[in-house]
């Protein structure tokens, strides 16, 4: 199905790019981790696939098998909702931000459940958070992205004074992108923590939702709560396509780390594939 009157990615019209595959319910093998509902809010794989951590309303991190669809492990020390949750690169280690102020580690090799290093230095619910080799960054409701230096003991802030509820690193490493309950994307440098950016156009008051940069760091996009998806040129910041992707908020995008290929996801139920 081609999306209709839209730009669906950046250099491509409608004839050439558009809507692959749209993806409802689940087909073939359905986990299920307790029998009380809660919402899953993030669900990270390792980059060989073969284990994911996900997160939610239960408090809880569940280490899971892929193959077996098997629970391996619960991690547990959150006091609340869990917001987002990440491997590190060796994918021996998952960090975890909560509701409850905190960022917390977790090793996926030992057999405790407790955390091995905890950061309760934020004044607000910590709702993103990813990882380099060395940091652990992570934005906060609080209106700041802090950065911890693992091997230094450091931490930076950045204030951006409005409240962060989506970080993403750029493709090659040198920017933050930050997504704010203020309907503004910020782009900041990582070593100086200068602003260079502010892309606007969609709404985002309400809802956590991601943003993220294409796989060649030309342009930013983000979801809407009006079920939109922009796409924003890097350096001007001017919005060069957008099209209604959902019927309702986007909460989550996803770009491919090499093909012109986005996933996207809403409350509307469904998760949407789109390619050129």
């Amino acid at each position: 199905m081609a999306a209709s009157g839209a730009e669906v990615l950046p250099g491509r019209r409608e004839g050439g790019g558009g809507e692959a595959a749209v993806l409802r319910g689940t087909r073939g093998r359905c986990w299920r981790s307790r029998s009380k509902a809660a919402s899953c809010l993030s669900i990270p794989s390792r980059r060989d696939n073969a284990k994911l951590v996900s997160c939610g309303g239960d408090r809880q991190l569940f280490y899971w098998d892929v193959s077996s669809g098997r629970v391996i492990r619960k991690f547990r020390g959150h006091d609340s909702e869990v917001n987002s949750v990440k491997f590190n690169e060796y994918n021996s280690v998952v960090v975890s931000a909560g509701y409850d102020r905190s960022v917390r580690a977790f090793d996926c090799r030992s057999q405790s459940a407790e955390p091995i290093q905890i950061v309760d230095s934020f004044q607000d619910s910590v709702m993103s958070v990813i990882l380099t080799k060395t940091e652990i960054i992570a934005g906060s409701v609080d209106g700041t992205v802090r950065t911890f230096d693992i091997r230094m003991g450091r931490e930076v802030v950045d204030n951006l004074g409005h409240p962060v509820n989506c970080i993403s690193l750029s493709n090659d490493g040198n920017c933050i992108l930050a997504g704010c309950l203020d309907s503004t994307l910020r782009l900041l440098d990582r070593s100086t923590g200068e602003l260079l950016q502010e892309y606007k156009g969609h709404t985002c008051k309400s809802f956590k939702m991601d943003c993220c940069l294409t796989n060649t760091d030309a342009h930013v996009v983000s979801g809407s709560e009006d079920g939109f998806i922009f796409f924003w040129d890097l350096v001007d910041a001017s919005v060069v396509s957008s099209f209604r992707a959902h019927s309702s908020v986007v909460t989550s995008v996803s770009y491919h780390p090499k093909d012109a290929c986005m996933l996207t996801s809403s409350v509307d139920g469904t998760v949407r594939v789109w390619k050129q």
